[in-house]
């Protein structure tokens, strides 16, 4: 079992309120700095600029880039169990950060495994570079197995992409953005392009679309590609239209999903925590003084939320050690990334609607934190691959019909 793994299981049963048990990146001064920050950037609708310079200077956005890159080197654990960290705190910061991460994430994976088509991704990111995900699009149900924005091929290896990109979180900062488009110049054989353009070249712009019900910091807008052109060292991987195998995309499940699941996680964990805590300190006339602590209802609801909070961990734990270790899961890997996020968002949900319950009326108001909790982790379910993409994508690949329509 893994430090992070004994730290994270040790944490769950510390009383309600301790401080999450110190990682190797970052330290409780700063990860208090983002808590006294969160609640201003969620009411002003405003990037968590000042966090992320923080990370920033704190190396975190070198969490996973290996050793011999200049970066920490961290397995996909040991990186979980900072987002855990980190979102407990700051749930929009969390989230946002991990759009760099799951980059460098992937970058590593194939690295690790010899191929080096994406060690650039490793190079840029330790000479200071940021990198977002372009992946989500307006009406696109298909997630990377499709795509509504044009990829044109223009004869040397280079592309030309038009089209919207939805949810692009770190909108303010990034120097490179990871897309994928359809390549139709060949009707009989559309493919998927998977490439990054720069922020300086010419050709896409941000649109300010996002004023929405939580996660408001991540400020994710929409990016509008009216032509850019990704040059052929930045075209990563030219796919089949379909249900992708590749490592690459294998690179982008095992970094993004889990850590995505984390945060949600760790949205949770906070919940829980603030709502027994509460639970200790109220007192009811109906229990003669007593605290809700010994409130029938209120007992089991904790109880509930224990069991939930302790069954999300347990899962994602498993899938991220085995990721890290190579387990031989065959063609069954996606659908289980897959349903470590989904029962991860699923789960937060219900924790939180439980913690909200705890801490009854009160949790209503702005100024209290739960308020904030239960409105971020409502994004959950909608990432990218959404709740009903994901459950199609599993159910289908046990079903040994991944490749037949849906």
């Amino acid at each position: 079992m893994n430090q992070i793994t004994r730290d994270i299981r040790a944490d769950i049963a510390t009383p309600a309120g301790a401080p999450l048990a110190t990682g190797r990146t970052l330290t409780d001064e700063l990860l208090a700095r983002f808590a006294g920050r969160a609640a201003a950037y969620d009411r002003d609708n405003r990037f968590f600029q000042e966090d992320f310079e923080d990370l920033k200077a704190a190396g975190y956005l070198l969490a996973s880039v290996p050793e011999s890159f200049g970066g920490a080197g961290l397995a996909l654990p040991e990186l979980l169990g900072e987002q855990v960290r980190l979102a407990y705190h700051a749930p929009a910061t969390a989230l946002a950060i991990n759009m760099h991460l799951y980059w460098t994430g992937t970058a590593a994976h194939l690295w690790r495994r010899g191929d080096h088509s994406a060690d650039w991704i490793l190079q840029e990111a330790a000479a200071g570079k940021v990198f977002a995900a372009g992946h989500g699009e307006p009406g696109n149900d298909l997630g990377l197995a499709g795509s509504l924005v044009d990829a044109q091929p223009l004869g040397d290896g280079s592309y030309r992409f038009t089209g919207r990109k939805t949810f692009t979180s770190l909108s303010p900062v990034w120097d490179w953005l990871g897309i994928h488009g359809l390549d139709s110049s060949d009707p009989a054989n559309p493919r998927i392009v998977h490439a990054f353009i720069a922020r300086r070249a010419p050709g896409h712009r941000v649109e300010e679309t996002w004023d929405t019900l939580g996660v408001r910091a991540t400020r994710s807008d929409d990016t509008v590609l009216e032509g850019v052109v990704a040059d052929a060292a930045h075209v990563t991987r030219i796919l089949p239209a379909g249900p992708p195998v590749d490592p690459f995309v294998d690179g982008i499940l095992g970094a993004a999903i889990p850590s995505i699941a984390a945060v949600y996680y760790g949205i949770a964990r906070r919940a829980f925590d603030l709502a027994v805590d509460g639970a200790k300190r109220r007192t009811s006339p109906a229990l003669r003084g007593k605290t809700y602590a010994y409130h029938g209802p209120t007992q089991t609801a904790v109880a509930q939320a224990a069991i939930e909070l302790d069954s999300i961990w347990a899962l994602l734990d498993r899938v991220a050690v085995e990721w890290s270790e190579n387990a031989d899961h065959g063609p069954y890997w996606g659908a289980k990334l897959l349903a470590a996020k989904q029962h991860a968002v699923d789960g937060a949900r219900r924790v939180v609607d439980l913690a909200t319950k705890i801490a009854g009326a009160s949790s209503l108001y702005r100024r209290n934190e739960l308020e904030r909790l239960y409105r971020d982790v409502r994004s959950g379910p909608f990432h990218p691959p959404n709740t009903d993409a994901s459950y199609d994508v599993i159910g289908r690949t046990y079903l040994g019909a991944l490749d037949a329509p849906a």
